[in-house]
């Protein structure tokens, strides 16, 4: 039980059911009001390709990070005393190539580019888990990519980049503008969440010559880098906020407002004031709040569309 218990924390079997909301949400209440059409099949291998590749990519981070997560967080790492780190090398390459395999049933090989694009997302996960996340900002931009993409992803799966270009229908424009406004937000707010997580790590990456921007540039300029992105994101939530009034959108303004922008707001109050790995630690919780609370506004367009 124990061994079984380890292996989906291992996994990270929280972040893998936002993963799942996060697809079926833009599925149900994004692509199905606009188009009205059914691909319930797509939808569950994409959702499995996803869960695949993601749990790949917990495993191999763990298996590089054990030395900083025993500085960093001492007795949560499972490879410490649970999981075989032989096994676990064996699991994130079943996982990596049963990743691919449902993304090739999900599309087709007339998507190509997207078994390609999934694949290249195992790639960017192994070497994010060797280098790049040692390195300045490249670790971050990496994990904002690949965020940004469980949304976009959804998107080139079920229409044409040809025909969101060419603008064919007025439907595949709003679809269009939607899903890159949620893979902005995800990648706006994991950008944000990973700096704070950078901050949170201090102690362990500096150890383990970490070149991540508060061992180099300090604490202060990293919350000016934080502070910077959550204002840039806020004033995009705002400006959409003023957008959608002419569409008289009352009841997901006043969701926007109470529970994403106000609380984007107190992240950067607590910000200021952070100073230890504690307040860091909250803060993180807070962004992956928000990231949360923002994905779930795509339950309002299935009122409103």
């Amino acid at each position: 039980m124990k061994l079984f218990v380890a292996f989906f924390k291992l996994i990270r079997w929280p972040n893998l059911v936002f993963i799942i909301l996060t697809q079926a949400l833009f599925y149900y209440c994004v692509y199905q009001p606009l188009f009205h059409s059914h691909y319930t099949k797509t939808l569950v291998w994409l959702m499995i390709a996803s869960l695949f590749i993601a749990a790949a990519g917990y495993i191999i981070n763990d298996y590089f990070d054990l030395n900083i997560d025993q500085i960093n967080k001492p007795g949560k790492n499972v490879f410490s005393n649970l999981v075989n780190r032989r096994w676990a090398i064996i699991w994130h390459f079943i996982f990596s190539i049963l990743g691919i395999f449902a993304t090739a049933v999900a599309v087709g090989f007339s998507k190509w580019y997207l078994i390609l694009a999934n694949a290249g997302c195992v790639f960017l996960l192994w070497f994010y888990s060797t280098s790049f996340k040692r390195r300045l900002l490249i670790g971050n931009i990496v994990i904002s990519i690949l965020t940004s993409w469980t949304v976009l992803i959804m998107f080139f799966a079920f229409t044409s980049p040809r025909e969101a270009i060419m603008g064919s229908s007025a439907e595949t424009v709003k679809f269009f503008r939607v899903s890159f406004l949620y893979a902005g937000f995800a990648f706006i707010a994991s950008l944000i969440r990973e700096a704070v997580k950078d901050l949170e790590d201090m102690e362990g990456d500096s150890r383990y010559n970490c070149r991540t921007l508060p061992i180099l540039a300090g604490i202060r300029a990293t919350k000016i880098y934080i502070t910077i992105w959550t204002v840039v994101l806020l004033a995009a939530l705002i400006i959409l906020q003023l957008y959608v009034l002419q569409f008289q959108w009352w009841y997901a303004m006043a969701y926007s407002v109470i529970f994403v922008i106000l609380p984007l707001t107190y992240f950067l109050f607590r910000l200021v004031k952070a100073n230890n790995t504690r307040s860091f630690a909250m803060l993180s919780s807070l962004s992956k709040l928000v990231m949360l609370t923002g994905i779930l506004s795509m339950i309002f367009f299935r009122l409103y569309f």
